[in-house]
Protein backbone atom coordinates (compact mmCIF):
# COMPACT_ATOMS: atom_id res chain seq x y z
CA UNK A 1 0.00 0.00 0.00
CA UNK A 2 1.41 3.03 -1.25
CA UNK A 3 2.59 6.29 1.68
CA UNK A 4 -0.62 8.30 0.62
CA UNK A 5 -3.21 5.26 0.61
CA UNK A 6 -1.48 4.61 4.29
CA UNK A 7 -2.48 8.27 5.27
CA UNK A 8 -5.95 8.46 3.75
CA UNK A 9 -6.91 4.76 5.89
CA UNK A 10 -5.15 6.30 9.13
CA UNK A 11 -7.20 9.63 8.32
CA UNK A 12 -10.43 7.85 8.02
CA UNK A 13 -9.78 5.36 11.36
CA UNK A 14 -9.17 8.17 13.06
CA UNK A 15 -12.40 9.75 11.87
CA UNK A 16 -14.23 6.72 12.91
CA UNK A 17 -12.96 6.60 16.34
CA UNK A 18 -13.65 10.50 16.77
CA UNK A 19 -17.25 8.98 15.84
CA UNK A 20 -17.52 6.39 18.10
CA UNK A 21 -16.11 8.21 20.91
CA UNK A 22 -18.84 10.96 20.07
CA UNK A 23 -21.79 8.68 19.95
CA UNK A 24 -20.41 6.14 23.10
CA UNK A 25 -19.61 9.61 25.23
CA UNK A 26 -23.49 10.17 26.11
CA UNK A 27 -23.71 6.39 27.22
CA UNK A 28 -20.70 6.40 29.18
CA UNK A 29 -21.64 9.29 30.98
CA UNK A 30 -25.21 8.18 31.63
CA UNK A 31 -24.07 5.45 33.28
CA UNK A 32 -21.29 6.75 35.22
CA UNK A 33 -24.00 9.70 36.36
CA UNK A 34 -26.76 6.35 37.03
CA UNK A 35 -23.83 4.80 39.22
CA UNK A 36 -22.87 8.25 40.92
CA UNK A 37 -26.47 8.23 42.07
CA UNK A 38 -27.20 4.67 43.56
CA UNK A 39 -24.04 5.39 45.38
CA UNK A 40 -24.52 8.92 46.28
CA UNK A 41 -27.13 11.96 46.98
CA UNK A 42 -27.96 13.87 43.90
CA UNK A 43 -26.21 16.91 44.21
CA UNK A 44 -27.05 16.95 48.27
CA UNK A 45 -25.26 17.98 50.79
CA UNK A 46 -26.77 14.85 53.17
CA UNK A 47 -24.44 11.54 52.72
CA UNK A 48 -25.61 10.33 56.10
CA UNK A 49 -28.78 9.65 58.37
CA UNK A 50 -28.18 9.43 61.61
CA UNK A 51 -31.70 7.35 63.57
CA UNK A 52 -31.81 7.56 66.87
CA UNK A 53 -34.77 6.12 68.70
CA UNK A 54 -35.09 7.16 72.72
CA UNK A 55 -37.49 4.00 73.66
CA UNK A 56 -40.27 4.68 75.81
CA UNK A 57 -39.87 8.51 75.20
CA UNK A 58 -43.03 10.89 74.99
CA UNK A 59 -43.83 13.94 73.10
CA UNK A 60 -45.15 15.47 75.94
CA UNK A 61 -41.62 14.28 77.70
CA UNK A 62 -39.49 16.02 74.48
CA UNK A 63 -41.68 19.46 75.40
CA UNK A 64 -40.93 19.31 78.79
CA UNK A 65 -37.22 19.04 78.34
CA UNK A 66 -36.87 21.79 76.36
CA UNK A 67 -38.80 23.97 78.46
CA UNK A 68 -37.07 23.06 81.78
CA UNK A 69 -33.85 22.62 80.30
CA UNK A 70 -33.05 25.27 77.44
CA UNK A 71 -29.55 24.50 77.87
CA UNK A 72 -29.67 20.70 76.96
CA UNK A 73 -28.90 18.73 73.93
CA UNK A 74 -32.30 18.33 72.79
CA UNK A 75 -33.34 21.72 73.43
CA UNK A 76 -30.15 23.16 71.32
CA UNK A 77 -31.14 20.71 68.47
CA UNK A 78 -34.84 21.72 68.39
CA UNK A 79 -33.42 25.12 67.73
CA UNK A 80 -32.06 23.80 63.67
CA UNK A 81 -35.37 20.88 63.46
CA UNK A 82 -38.69 20.25 62.19
CA UNK A 83 -40.32 19.11 65.31
CA UNK A 84 -43.54 16.78 64.82
CA UNK A 85 -45.37 17.13 68.10
CA UNK A 86 -47.77 15.04 66.97
CA UNK A 87 -46.05 11.90 66.09
CA UNK A 88 -47.45 8.85 66.38
CA UNK A 89 -45.45 4.63 66.01
CA UNK A 90 -47.52 1.99 64.92
CA UNK A 91 -50.51 0.01 66.37
CA UNK A 92 -49.73 -2.40 68.31
CA UNK A 93 -47.34 0.11 69.99
CA UNK A 94 -44.58 -2.70 70.33
CA UNK A 95 -41.14 -2.39 70.10
CA UNK A 96 -41.02 -4.58 66.58
CA UNK A 97 -43.83 -2.85 64.85
CA UNK A 98 -42.90 0.63 65.41
CA UNK A 99 -39.08 0.24 64.59
CA UNK A 100 -40.11 -2.09 61.29
CA UNK A 101 -42.62 1.48 60.55
CA UNK A 102 -39.50 3.40 60.82
CA UNK A 103 -36.80 1.25 58.60
CA UNK A 104 -39.89 -0.09 56.14
CA UNK A 105 -42.10 2.82 56.11
CA UNK A 106 -45.06 0.40 56.76
CA UNK A 107 -47.82 -0.93 58.77
CA UNK A 108 -48.28 -4.43 60.41
CA UNK A 109 -50.59 -5.45 57.56
CA UNK A 110 -47.87 -5.24 55.22
CA UNK A 111 -44.53 -6.30 57.51
CA UNK A 112 -46.20 -9.20 58.99
CA UNK A 113 -44.89 -8.51 62.36
CA UNK A 114 -47.29 -7.03 64.76
CA UNK A 115 -45.94 -7.82 68.12
CA UNK A 116 -42.52 -9.16 68.97
CA UNK A 117 -44.27 -12.48 70.29
CA UNK A 118 -47.41 -13.53 68.45
CA UNK A 119 -48.81 -16.30 66.49
CA UNK A 120 -48.62 -17.84 63.11
CA UNK A 121 -51.88 -20.43 61.01
CA UNK A 122 -48.81 -21.37 58.90
CA UNK A 123 -45.59 -21.92 60.65
CA UNK A 124 -44.88 -24.49 63.34
CA UNK A 125 -43.24 -24.78 66.68
CA UNK A 126 -39.34 -24.59 66.89
CA UNK A 127 -37.36 -27.98 66.88
CA UNK A 128 -40.22 -29.92 65.40
CA UNK A 129 -40.76 -32.08 62.10
CA UNK A 130 -43.51 -29.48 61.12
CA UNK A 131 -45.90 -32.18 61.35
CA UNK A 132 -48.01 -30.02 63.15
CA UNK A 133 -49.60 -26.44 62.16
CA UNK A 134 -49.91 -23.73 63.69
CA UNK A 135 -47.59 -22.00 66.39
CA UNK A 136 -46.68 -19.30 68.99
CA UNK A 137 -43.81 -17.27 67.32
CA UNK A 138 -41.38 -15.99 70.40
CA UNK A 139 -38.87 -13.46 68.88
CA UNK A 140 -37.45 -12.24 72.43
CA UNK A 141 -34.37 -12.72 74.42
CA UNK A 142 -35.59 -15.99 74.98
CA UNK A 143 -34.46 -17.06 71.25
CA UNK A 144 -30.79 -16.35 73.00
CA UNK A 145 -28.55 -19.14 73.34
CA UNK A 146 -27.74 -17.24 76.63
CA UNK A 147 -30.23 -14.59 77.51
CA UNK A 148 -28.23 -13.40 80.35
CA UNK A 149 -25.00 -12.96 78.33
CA UNK A 150 -23.91 -9.66 76.65
CA UNK A 151 -23.45 -11.54 73.27
CA UNK A 152 -26.48 -13.81 74.06
CA UNK A 153 -24.64 -16.49 74.47
CA UNK A 154 -23.38 -16.36 70.43
CA UNK A 155 -26.40 -14.89 69.17
CA UNK A 156 -29.70 -17.23 68.11
CA UNK A 157 -30.16 -20.52 69.10
CA UNK A 158 -32.15 -22.33 65.47
CA UNK A 159 -33.70 -24.52 67.51
CA UNK A 160 -35.76 -21.95 69.70
CA UNK A 161 -37.30 -20.50 66.27
CA UNK A 162 -40.46 -21.60 64.53
CA UNK A 163 -40.02 -23.65 61.37
CA UNK A 164 -41.62 -23.55 58.14
CA UNK A 165 -43.34 -26.46 56.65
CA UNK A 166 -43.79 -24.73 53.33
CA UNK A 167 -39.42 -24.02 52.79
CA UNK A 168 -38.17 -27.45 53.89
CA UNK A 169 -39.07 -26.74 58.12
CA UNK A 170 -36.28 -24.81 58.20
CA UNK A 171 -35.73 -22.58 60.99
CA UNK A 172 -37.68 -18.77 60.54
CA UNK A 173 -34.93 -16.44 61.74
CA UNK A 174 -36.37 -12.77 62.60
CA UNK A 175 -35.28 -11.54 59.16
CA UNK A 176 -36.93 -14.12 57.47
CA UNK A 177 -40.39 -13.05 59.16
CA UNK A 178 -40.63 -9.85 57.96
CA UNK A 179 -42.22 -9.55 54.77
CA UNK A 180 -41.05 -6.40 53.23
CA UNK A 181 -37.15 -4.58 52.76
CA UNK A 182 -35.75 -2.02 54.67
CA UNK A 183 -34.14 0.86 54.40
CA UNK A 184 -30.65 -0.71 54.88
CA UNK A 185 -31.68 -3.40 51.92
CA UNK A 186 -32.09 -0.19 49.93
CA UNK A 187 -29.39 2.10 50.92
CA UNK A 188 -27.11 -1.04 50.75
CA UNK A 189 -27.93 -1.85 47.36
CA UNK A 190 -27.42 1.48 46.49
CA UNK A 191 -23.48 1.28 47.41
CA UNK A 192 -24.34 2.97 50.98
CA UNK A 193 -22.52 1.53 54.21
CA UNK A 194 -25.37 0.37 56.68
CA UNK A 195 -25.05 -0.37 60.30
CA UNK A 196 -27.66 -0.65 63.18
CA UNK A 197 -27.44 -1.11 66.93
CA UNK A 198 -30.77 -2.91 69.20
CA UNK A 199 -31.33 -4.68 72.74
CA UNK A 200 -31.63 -8.37 71.01
CA UNK A 201 -30.09 -10.47 68.75
CA UNK A 202 -33.42 -11.01 67.69
CA UNK A 203 -33.30 -7.59 65.80
CA UNK A 204 -31.87 -9.51 63.05
CA UNK A 205 -35.32 -8.26 61.65
CA UNK A 206 -33.55 -5.51 60.34
CA UNK A 207 -31.53 -6.97 57.86
CA UNK A 208 -34.62 -7.36 55.57
CA UNK A 209 -36.08 -10.73 54.12
CA UNK A 210 -32.23 -10.74 52.14
CA UNK A 211 -31.30 -11.41 55.08
CA UNK A 212 -27.70 -8.67 54.80
CA UNK A 213 -29.17 -5.78 54.92
CA UNK A 214 -27.27 -4.13 57.80
CA UNK A 215 -23.54 -4.31 57.44
CA UNK A 216 -22.47 -3.69 61.08
CA UNK A 217 -25.61 -5.01 63.65
CA UNK A 218 -24.34 -4.65 67.11
CA UNK A 219 -27.28 -6.55 69.31
CA UNK A 220 -25.76 -6.86 72.65
CA UNK A 221 -28.23 -8.20 75.05
CA UNK A 222 -30.15 -5.80 77.17
CA UNK A 223 -31.06 -8.12 79.53
CA UNK A 224 -28.06 -8.79 80.89
CA UNK A 225 -28.31 -5.35 82.25
CA UNK A 226 -30.33 -5.16 84.86
CA UNK A 227 -31.89 -2.07 87.00
CA UNK A 228 -31.66 1.66 85.70
CA UNK A 229 -28.15 2.47 86.53
CA UNK A 230 -27.18 -0.54 84.71
CA UNK A 231 -29.19 -0.03 81.39
CA UNK A 232 -27.51 3.86 81.18
CA UNK A 233 -24.26 1.65 81.02
CA UNK A 234 -25.83 -0.87 78.16
CA UNK A 235 -27.20 2.34 76.37
CA UNK A 236 -23.19 3.27 76.85
CA UNK A 237 -22.37 0.82 75.14
CA UNK A 238 -23.62 1.41 71.71
CA UNK A 239 -23.00 4.94 72.23
CA UNK A 240 -19.66 3.86 71.87
CA UNK A 241 -20.28 2.19 68.70
CA UNK A 242 -21.77 4.93 67.55
CA UNK A 243 -18.77 7.12 68.19
CA UNK A 244 -16.59 4.37 66.53
CA UNK A 245 -18.43 5.15 63.82
CA UNK A 246 -18.63 8.74 63.57
CA UNK A 247 -14.74 8.25 63.08
CA UNK A 248 -15.14 5.66 60.24
CA UNK A 249 -14.67 2.52 61.57
CA UNK A 250 -16.98 -0.37 62.62
CA UNK A 251 -18.54 -0.52 65.58
CA UNK A 252 -15.50 -2.22 67.80
CA UNK A 253 -13.70 0.39 66.49
CA UNK A 254 -10.86 -1.59 65.14
CA UNK A 255 -11.34 -1.91 61.49
CA UNK A 256 -11.76 1.10 58.98
CA UNK A 257 -15.07 0.59 57.17
CA UNK A 258 -16.01 4.50 55.91
CA UNK A 259 -18.97 6.06 57.98
CA UNK A 260 -22.47 4.65 57.39
CA UNK A 261 -24.41 6.04 54.78
CA UNK A 262 -27.11 4.88 57.47
CA UNK A 263 -26.70 4.06 60.94
CA UNK A 264 -28.17 4.73 64.29
CA UNK A 265 -29.54 3.35 67.50
CA UNK A 266 -32.03 2.65 70.42
CA UNK A 267 -31.53 3.87 73.72
CA UNK A 268 -33.46 2.30 76.76
CA UNK A 269 -32.75 4.12 80.37
CA UNK A 270 -35.72 6.07 80.06
CA UNK A 271 -38.12 2.99 79.32
CA UNK A 272 -36.31 1.30 82.19
CA UNK A 273 -36.94 4.23 84.27
CA UNK A 274 -40.72 4.47 83.03
CA UNK A 275 -41.30 0.79 83.98
CA UNK A 276 -39.55 0.59 87.15
CA UNK A 277 -41.16 0.13 90.77
CA UNK A 278 -40.22 3.64 92.97
CA UNK A 279 -39.33 5.16 89.33
CA UNK A 280 -41.73 6.79 86.57
CA UNK A 281 -43.72 9.90 86.89
CA UNK A 282 -44.92 11.88 89.85
CA UNK A 283 -47.72 12.95 88.10
CA UNK A 284 -50.30 13.09 85.18
CA UNK A 285 -48.32 16.20 83.99
CA UNK A 286 -45.33 14.33 83.31
CA UNK A 287 -43.15 15.62 86.38
CA UNK A 288 -40.25 12.54 86.05
CA UNK A 289 -39.36 11.16 89.45
CA UNK A 290 -35.45 11.40 90.50
CA UNK A 291 -34.40 8.28 88.67
CA UNK A 292 -36.49 8.98 85.50
CA UNK A 293 -34.74 12.68 85.60
CA UNK A 294 -31.86 11.03 85.48
CA UNK A 295 -31.99 8.51 82.93
CA UNK A 296 -32.98 11.65 80.77
CA UNK A 297 -30.17 13.53 81.55
CA UNK A 298 -28.50 10.48 80.99
CA UNK A 299 -29.87 10.30 77.27
CA UNK A 300 -29.64 13.93 76.66
CA UNK A 301 -25.85 14.15 77.51
CA UNK A 302 -25.14 11.02 75.42
CA UNK A 303 -27.11 12.64 72.48
CA UNK A 304 -24.79 15.77 73.16
CA UNK A 305 -21.54 12.91 72.76
CA UNK A 306 -22.93 11.79 69.56
CA UNK A 307 -23.57 15.29 68.18
CA UNK A 308 -20.08 16.51 69.54
CA UNK A 309 -18.67 13.44 67.62
CA UNK A 310 -20.59 14.58 64.39
CA UNK A 311 -18.86 18.21 65.09
CA UNK A 312 -15.38 17.30 65.59
CA UNK A 313 -15.29 15.30 62.49
CA UNK A 314 -16.92 18.00 60.13
CA UNK A 315 -19.92 15.80 59.13
CA UNK A 316 -22.53 18.13 61.07
CA UNK A 317 -23.57 19.66 57.56
CA UNK A 318 -23.41 16.22 55.75
CA UNK A 319 -25.59 14.38 57.97
CA UNK A 320 -29.49 14.49 58.89
CA UNK A 321 -30.24 13.37 62.59
CA UNK A 322 -33.58 12.23 63.20
CA UNK A 323 -35.09 11.53 66.77
CA UNK A 324 -38.18 9.69 67.64
CA UNK A 325 -39.11 6.40 69.24
CA UNK A 326 -40.37 2.72 68.91
CA UNK A 327 -43.19 3.26 71.18
CA UNK A 328 -43.90 5.70 74.24
CA UNK A 329 -44.87 4.02 78.17
CA UNK A 330 -48.00 4.03 79.88
CA UNK A 331 -49.86 5.26 81.92
CA UNK A 332 -47.88 8.45 82.77
CA UNK A 333 -50.42 9.17 85.75
CA UNK A 334 -49.18 6.99 88.28
CA UNK A 335 -52.69 7.15 89.82
CA UNK A 336 -54.40 5.29 86.90
CA UNK A 337 -51.94 2.31 87.05
CA UNK A 338 -53.78 -1.32 87.49
CA UNK A 339 -52.30 -4.70 86.98
CA UNK A 340 -55.18 -6.60 84.69
CA UNK A 341 -56.23 -10.09 85.82
CA UNK A 342 -54.07 -12.17 83.53
CA UNK A 343 -56.48 -15.04 83.80
CA UNK A 344 -59.46 -13.30 82.97
CA UNK A 345 -59.55 -13.58 78.96
CA UNK A 346 -58.63 -17.15 78.79
CA UNK A 347 -61.12 -18.35 81.44
CA UNK A 348 -63.93 -16.62 78.89
CA UNK A 349 -62.65 -18.01 76.01
CA UNK A 350 -62.34 -21.02 77.43
CA UNK A 351 -65.86 -21.13 78.85
CA UNK A 352 -67.33 -21.05 75.12
CA UNK A 353 -65.23 -23.74 74.12
CA UNK A 354 -62.09 -25.75 75.56
CA UNK A 355 -58.97 -25.10 73.19
CA UNK A 356 -60.47 -22.34 71.09
CA UNK A 357 -57.90 -20.14 72.28
CA UNK A 358 -54.63 -21.10 69.93
CA UNK A 359 -52.86 -17.80 71.06
CA UNK A 360 -52.62 -15.85 73.42
CA UNK A 361 -50.73 -12.24 74.04
CA UNK A 362 -51.55 -10.15 76.70
CA UNK A 363 -48.40 -7.77 77.07
CA UNK A 364 -48.18 -4.39 77.97
CA UNK A 365 -51.03 -2.19 77.04
CA UNK A 366 -52.80 -4.94 74.59
CA UNK A 367 -53.81 -8.08 74.35
CA UNK A 368 -54.27 -10.22 71.03
CA UNK A 369 -56.19 -13.54 70.42
CA UNK A 370 -55.62 -16.05 67.80
CA UNK A 371 -58.72 -18.56 67.80
CA UNK A 372 -58.41 -22.20 66.58
CA UNK A 373 -61.69 -21.97 65.06
CA UNK A 374 -62.56 -18.44 63.61
CA UNK A 375 -66.01 -18.79 62.64
CA UNK A 376 -66.35 -19.18 66.44
CA UNK A 377 -65.12 -15.25 67.17
CA UNK A 378 -68.36 -13.40 67.76
CA UNK A 379 -69.53 -15.95 70.34
CA UNK A 380 -66.02 -15.26 71.93
CA UNK A 381 -66.22 -11.12 71.26
CA UNK A 382 -70.01 -12.09 73.38
CA UNK A 383 -68.07 -13.59 76.24
CA UNK A 384 -65.74 -11.02 76.34
CA UNK A 385 -68.30 -8.29 76.25
CA UNK A 386 -69.88 -10.01 79.49
CA UNK A 387 -66.49 -9.19 81.68
CA UNK A 388 -65.97 -5.86 80.01
CA UNK A 389 -66.22 -4.21 83.28
CA UNK A 390 -65.04 -6.49 85.46
CA UNK A 391 -61.83 -6.67 83.05
CA UNK A 392 -61.37 -3.49 82.23
CA UNK A 393 -61.39 -3.66 78.58
CA UNK A 394 -62.17 -0.44 77.20
CA UNK A 395 -62.80 -1.33 73.27
CA UNK A 396 -62.60 -4.76 71.75
CA UNK A 397 -61.73 -4.74 67.39
CA UNK A 398 -62.87 -8.05 65.65
CA UNK A 399 -65.01 -8.59 62.78
CA UNK A 400 -65.37 -5.87 60.67
CA UNK A 401 -63.78 -3.22 62.99
CA UNK A 402 -60.55 -5.18 63.42
CA UNK A 403 -60.62 -5.38 59.48
CA UNK A 404 -60.95 -1.45 59.19
CA UNK A 405 -57.54 -1.23 60.73
CA UNK A 406 -56.11 -4.86 60.31
CA UNK A 407 -55.52 -7.54 57.21
CA UNK A 408 -58.53 -9.97 57.51
CA UNK A 409 -57.34 -12.78 60.14
CA UNK A 410 -58.88 -15.35 57.59
CA UNK A 411 -56.68 -14.28 54.73
CA UNK A 412 -53.37 -13.71 56.72
CA UNK A 413 -52.02 -15.94 59.31
CA UNK A 414 -50.44 -13.71 61.43
CA UNK A 415 -53.40 -11.36 62.13
CA UNK A 416 -55.34 -12.02 65.54
CA UNK A 417 -59.01 -12.66 65.05
CA UNK A 418 -59.34 -10.27 68.35
CA UNK A 419 -57.43 -7.35 69.88
CA UNK A 420 -58.33 -5.95 73.25
CA UNK A 421 -57.43 -2.17 74.11
CA UNK A 422 -57.68 -1.75 78.02
CA UNK A 423 -59.21 1.04 80.02
CA UNK A 424 -56.20 3.62 80.05
CA UNK A 425 -53.76 2.65 82.90
CA UNK A 426 -54.03 -0.73 82.89
CA UNK A 427 -51.53 -2.95 81.94
CA UNK A 428 -50.91 -6.80 81.30
CA UNK A 429 -48.39 -7.93 83.26
CA UNK A 430 -47.23 -10.96 84.72
CA UNK A 431 -47.98 -12.10 88.47
CA UNK A 432 -46.27 -10.17 91.08
CA UNK A 433 -44.49 -7.81 88.33
CA UNK A 434 -43.44 -4.52 90.05
CA UNK A 435 -43.79 -3.09 86.33
CA UNK A 436 -45.64 0.23 86.64
CA UNK A 437 -46.40 1.25 83.23
CA UNK A 438 -45.61 -0.95 79.85
CA UNK A 439 -46.37 -0.38 76.38
CA UNK A 440 -48.49 -2.17 73.22
CA UNK A 441 -51.85 -0.23 72.86
CA UNK A 442 -53.91 2.04 70.84
CA UNK A 443 -53.52 5.31 73.86
CA UNK A 444 -51.63 7.98 73.22
CA UNK A 445 -49.97 7.55 76.20
CA UNK A 446 -48.70 4.51 74.50
CA UNK A 447 -47.86 5.95 70.55
CA UNK A 448 -47.38 9.52 70.95
CA UNK A 449 -43.74 9.99 70.56
CA UNK A 450 -41.10 12.72 69.93
CA UNK A 451 -40.53 12.91 66.51
CA UNK A 452 -37.62 15.45 65.20
CA UNK A 453 -35.45 15.80 62.12
CA UNK A 454 -32.13 17.59 62.92
CA UNK A 455 -29.46 19.86 60.49
CA UNK A 456 -27.63 22.82 60.64
CA UNK A 457 -29.58 24.42 58.10
CA UNK A 458 -32.71 24.00 59.21
CA UNK A 459 -34.43 26.57 61.91
CA UNK A 460 -37.22 25.62 64.47
CA UNK A 461 -40.22 24.78 63.02
CA UNK A 462 -43.18 23.03 64.79
CA UNK A 463 -45.63 21.11 62.79
CA UNK A 464 -48.91 19.73 64.65
CA UNK A 465 -50.08 18.53 61.63
CA UNK A 466 -50.52 14.38 62.58
CA UNK A 467 -47.88 12.57 61.17
CA UNK A 468 -46.83 8.67 61.20
CA UNK A 469 -43.19 7.16 62.18
CA UNK A 470 -43.72 5.23 59.10
CA UNK A 471 -43.26 8.55 57.06
CA UNK A 472 -39.40 8.73 58.29
CA UNK A 473 -38.07 5.50 56.02
CA UNK A 474 -39.12 7.59 52.79
CA UNK A 475 -38.07 10.54 53.95
CA UNK A 476 -34.64 9.51 54.68
CA UNK A 477 -34.30 7.67 51.42
CA UNK A 478 -35.87 11.09 49.65
CA UNK A 479 -32.76 12.91 51.81
CA UNK A 480 -30.02 10.31 50.30
CA UNK A 481 -31.41 11.46 47.06
CA UNK A 482 -32.70 7.87 46.61
CA UNK A 483 -36.07 6.71 45.64
CA UNK A 484 -38.61 6.09 48.40
CA UNK A 485 -40.35 3.51 46.21
CA UNK A 486 -37.73 1.29 46.08
CA UNK A 487 -39.47 0.80 49.41
CA UNK A 488 -42.17 -2.01 49.08
CA UNK A 489 -44.04 -1.03 51.95
CA UNK A 490 -44.04 2.59 50.50
CA UNK A 491 -44.93 1.43 47.09
CA UNK A 492 -48.01 -0.93 48.83
CA UNK A 493 -49.58 1.60 51.65
CA UNK A 494 -48.59 4.98 49.60
CA UNK A 495 -46.81 6.12 52.40
CA UNK A 496 -46.02 10.00 51.92
CA UNK A 497 -42.84 11.56 53.08
CA UNK A 498 -42.54 13.84 56.37
CA UNK A 499 -44.18 17.30 55.62
CA UNK A 500 -42.25 20.36 55.92
CA UNK A 501 -38.95 19.46 55.50
CA UNK A 502 -37.85 20.76 52.69
CA UNK A 503 -35.31 19.17 51.71
CA UNK A 504 -34.43 20.89 48.42
CA UNK A 505 -32.77 24.05 51.12
CA UNK A 506 -29.91 20.75 51.94
CA UNK A 507 -28.96 20.22 48.00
Amino acid sequence: MSSNNQLKLAALLSAVLVSLTSLLAPITSNAQHSAHQRAKPRGNSVQHVLLLSIDGMHSLDLANLVKDRPASALAKLSLHAVTYTNASTSFPSNSWPGLLSMVTGGSPNVTGVIFENSYDHSLSPPASDCSKIGTTVIFDSSIDKNRDAVDGGGGIDPDRLPRDPQKGCTPVFPHNFVRVNTIFEVIKSSGGRTAWCDKHPAYDLVNGPSGTGVDDLFTPEVRSFRGVKNVESYDDLKVAAILNEIVGKDHTGTREVGVPAIFGMNFQAISVAQKTFGAGYLDGSGRPSPPLDEAIVHTDESIGKIMAGLKERKLLDSTLVIISAKHADSPIDPARLKHADLEAIPKAVHAVHEGLLAGLEQDGSVALLWLSDQDRTAEVVNALRKIQEVAHIQEIYSGESLKLLFNDPKHDPRAPDIIIQPTPGQIYVDAGSTFIAEHGGNASTDRNVPLLIVHPKFTRLEIKFPVQTSQIAPSILKALGLNPDDLDAVRIEKTPELPGLHLDQLR
